[in-house]
């Protein structure tokens, strides 16, 4: 037994049993499992044409992977033709690699409570990735700082409906970007026991990602399951850089989990079309994929399309509109084809602040996604500005309705409660069904109702203060932030990631481009 498998055995005594039970309670939300069915928005004959022109832009056009030779080489031993950079691959041969990729995967948490299934009729949600601002109703918008990235984590990890922590919630621009991926992976893996995501922004950090991810589970385990995920873009159109794809060779030899997306802007980096991007999306995802399943046969991956519209007269990435649903819904049919689990959707919006256009856009993204087929739903909650900001108040007011799509995805029961026949019999012409026997059984769990919303008569509401929505979702900020209690870590293990951080800091000057 390894030193760090010893520490982990002998953790959990008398301490850690007396934080339990003097820990904040709060409930946390299984992933969802759809009883609905997913919106199929192309017919077969539709389904058809875009595999076929797909694979046609994969022979005839090709696509690009640059300053990468080792890729070059695994491609051209597996019968592509590389003209410099540029691969073509064959008809059917990106197909029958991506044959090998797993249906779905379990991704573990270091609270095993807390696994989630990705694949299948399973949808799990996590947070907003990526922003270099955030936004508070104190603060407004600023860069981000790692106290920020921090606050988020801990959001997350206490929000009921969330089951993952995500990766690059903010990012903190605080610390040097050759180093903050470290502090990043650390908050994720001691501030909360959700799953989490890797770093990919180079091959050394996601290496990093794959080591804290030893101090922590244990590299026995590590070795033969997935605990980590990772977002691998494709620099549309069709192109495969050296960074990311050096990021993808590193999760695919541990056997870690990558999702290939493709970053798709309507009318800028893909055809105005709607099957002209979803032909573009399937081309990049045929060919990422395969190229995992080169690095390993077998690698779990997941088909991405973060796709969305532009407008036309400015140039601005829009969100929440009817396009982007029609690529998405195809997307998930097409991801559904090759037998892979699907990344998309999210609280998408292009409002400067958490208001009415931000609501609508990320209730039409929200929907669209559950609908679609999703099983991997990053950007959940959080999302504003068109992904240039994480707002704390959008953060909770998102991350409270993601509670609507678990109840959509239950689906009708027919059982005999379901059927309230008995409700009917009792109350019969005229009577009303408040005291009745089947809702006095019912009441509680009857209706799904938000946390935050608020439901009082005028009078009430006025003499509160008349609170907006946005005022809810900064006092309910405040109190998630002021309950937060850090889940139960052995401290051998918490110090042994400690220790990586510092010296993996301490080894390299600062770099901050």
């Amino acid at each position: 037994m390894n030193e760090v498998a010893g520490r982990r055995a002998r953790g959990g005594g008398g301490s850690a049993r007396r934080a339990e039970r003097t820990a904040v309670s709060f409930d946390v939300a299984k992933y969802i499992q759809r009883n609905i069915p997913n919106f199929e928005i192309l017919n077969e004959e539709a389904l058809q044409i875009i595999e076929h022109n797909a694979e046609t832009v994969l022979e005839e056009i090709g696509v690009n992977f640059v300053d990468n030779p080792a890729a070059l080489d695994r491609w051209r031993a597996a019968g592509a033709d590389v003209k410099g950079e540029r691969v073509h691959i064959p008809r059917g041969l990106a197909r029958k690699l991506c044959a090998t990729a797993p249906s779905s995967f379990t991704q573990h948490a270091r609270n095993s409570d807390r696994n989630v299934e990705i694949g299948g009729r399973n949808l799990v949600l996590a947070p907003v990735y990526g922003p270099p601002f955030v936004r508070d109703r104190e603060g407004g918008r600023r860069y981000a700082t790692m106290v920020d990235f921090e606050k988020f984590v801990k959001l997350g990890y206490m929000s009921k409906w969330l089951h993952h922590s995500g990766g690059t919630v903010c990012e903190p621009t605080d610390i040097p970007v050759n180093k903050r991926h470290l502090d990043m992976l650390r908050a994720h893996m001691v501030l909360s026991d959700k799953p989490f995501m890797g770093s990919v922004t180079e091959p050394e950090r996601a290496a990093d990602t794959v080591e804290m991810s030893k101090l922590l589970f244990g590299a026995d385990f590590v070795d033969q399951n997935v605990v980590t995920t990772s977002l691998i873009n494709i620099n549309s159109p069709l192109t495969f850089d050296s960074t990311m794809m050096g990021a993808l060779e590193v999760y695919a030899k541990a056997g870690q989990a990558a999702i290939i997306s493709p970053f798709i802007v309507g009318g800028a980096m893909a055809p105005v079309t709607v099957a002209g991007t979803l032909t573009q999306v399937l081309a990049e995802v045929l060919a990422g994929v395969a190229y995992s399943q080169l690095v390993r046969p077998g690698a779990p991956v997941i088909f991405g399309a973060f796709v969305t519209s532009i407008d036309m007269n400015s140039g601005a990435p829009t969100f929440g509109t009817p396009e982007a649903s029609h690529i998405t819904y195809g997307a998930g049919q097409l991801a559904r084809r090759l037998n892979l689990p699907y990344r998309s959707g999210g609280s998408f919006c292009g409002s400067k602040l958490p208001d009415a256009q931000a609501a609508y856009e990320t209730a039409n993204s929200l929907n669209m996604a559950l609908l679609s087929g999703v099983n991997f739903m990053l950007h959940a909650c959080g999302w504003l500005e068109g992904g240039l900001v994480s707002s704390f108040e959008k953060f909770v007011m998102d991350a409270d309705q993601l509670g609507t799509l678990h109840h959509l995805a239950k689906g009708v029961s027919m059982d005999d409660n379901g059927q309230a026949m008995d409700a009917l019999r009792e109350v019969g012409p005229g009577g009303h069904f408040l005291g009745c026997d089947h809702t006095q059984k019912n009441f509680k769990t009857a209706f799904w109702r938000s946390e935050l919303f608020d439901y009082k008569p005028f009078e009430t509401w006025y003499e509160e203060g008349a609170r907006d929505t946005e005022t809810l979702a900064a006092n309910r900020v405040a109190k998630m932030l002021g309950d937060y209690q850090a889940p139960t870590l052995d401290e051998g293990i918490r110090e042994s990631i400690d220790d990586y951080v510092a010296r993996k800091k301490a080894s390299m000057p600062d770099a901050f481009i």
